[in-house]
């Protein structure tokens, strides 16, 4: 095999994009693509000059693909993607995985049983900030970390969740603003900052008419007594994104495109211990940040995910690994919704059915006109 054939379920918004993509990507040929509207599956699979399908186990079984994305809405990528892995077919599904945990794991578990290449498109793994941030958190650099913040805030208006039937609603999306827009900075935080223990959230639905959040705030806890702070919303501008990340040994901040770290000359609860002035400061030096130049963006993801196929090269966005943003995704709607802390590992049982139950609360949603639109800034969903 010189190329990985690749199907795609799902072309009516970003997956059309990735179809796009490929075109640019030697490693991989794009040979099918599937989608439940009719005419847009043939409108893109004869853009393509690809088999086109209405149904994906018709395209998982055609023969013509060794590989699929799955960009669907979100509670369909936990069975489209199961159904492929079961088949031997190798997977890249969409931010998040799945809307719960149950599902997340179930995914796991069917890319472990099948022995197939399981990743998620979490496109900010390839940049080149990401990976030299993740290189000083490997290395040590910040020592044991004491304190972890991230605010990642936009803007999306009334027409954007107007645009759809599935949006802003229980049980189309499964949450708001944590489980569509924010997956990818969430997934950014949890894994250079790690997984909390425990998350006190607030969640609100402040400026559109949706049944969803469109803002969360949440305090963290962390099993080695660490503390942090999250906040997210589609409410205000201009957006802010900005990561921090304080250790003993020193600070890493990311803001926007921009990596800075500041190392200690001595670890801080040493030098507190043993300064005997009063007022004396540590010292820090910050540090130039090597930014790596790289392919990123869904194209890197897509080629990780053939090169990792054929050549055995480790996964930049493991699916498994793509569980960590559905628990903190989980843990804070929860929270939010029922007012009091929700512990990490969720409690899948119940998570399962608190998600039902707000399904249930979900009411039917009209829309003027139907538009499967990506962001044409940063193609996000």
């Amino acid at each position: 095999m010189d190329k990985v054939r690749f199907g795609i379920v799902g072309v009516g918004g970003m997956g059309s994009g990735h179809a796009r993509a490929m075109r640019d990507i030697e490693e991989v040929k794009l040979t099918a693509v599937c989608d439940v509207d009719r005419s847009t599956s043939e409108r893109v699979a004869a853009e393509h000059g690809v088999k086109g399908f209405t149904d994906y186990e018709d395209l998982v079984d055609s023969g013509l693909v060794d590989a699929i994305i799955v960009a669907t809405p979100h509670y369909f990528h936990p069975p489209v993607s199961i159904y492929a892995m079961k088949k031997k077919i190798h997977v890249l599904s969409e931010k998040p995985i799945a809307v719960t945990v149950k599902d997340a794991d179930a995914m796991v578990a069917a890319a472990k049983a099948s022995k197939v290449k399981f990743a998620v498109m979490y496109q900010t793994r390839s940049t080149p900030e990401y990976q030299a941030a993740r290189k000083l958190v490997e290395e040590g650099r910040l020592g044991k970390i004491y304190r972890t913040m991230c605010v990642d805030s936009g803007f999306r208006s009334q027409a954007y969740y107007d645009s759809a039937a599935w949006r802003g609603t229980w049980k189309g999306e499964g949450g708001g603003v944590l489980i569509n827009q924010a997956p990818h900075k969430i997934d950014v935080f949890m894994s250079l900052g790690g997984l909390p223990s425990k998350v006190l959230a607030w969640t609100n639905t402040r400026r559109h008419k949706i049944e969803v959040e469109d803002e969360a705030s949440a305090l963290l806890s962390y099993k080695g007594g660490a503390v942090g702070y999250y906040h997210t919303s589609t409410t205000e501008f201009p957006n802010t994104e900005y990561l921090e990340l304080c250790g003993e040994n020193g600070k890493l901040v990311m803001y926007e495109d921009k990596v800075r770290f500041w190392a200690l000359e001595k670890p801080l609860q040493e030098f507190s211990d043993t300064t005997p002035q009063m007022w004396d400061q540590p010292k820090a030096r910050e540090e130039v940040v090597e930014l790596e130049k790289r392919e990123s963006g869904h194209a890197a993801i897509i080629r990780n995910l053939a090169r990792s196929i054929l050549y055995g090269e480790p996964l930049l966005s493991p699916g498994e690994e793509g569980l960590m943003s559905v628990e903190f995704i989980n843990a804070t709607i929860m929270s939010g919704k029922l007012g009091k802390p929700v512990k990490i590992p969720v409690d899948r049982k119940a998570y399962s059915a608190f998600i039902e139950k707000m399904k249930r609360t979900s009411k039917p949603k009209r829309v003027k006109e139907a538009k499967r639109i990506t962001d044409p800034r940063i193609g996000k969903a």
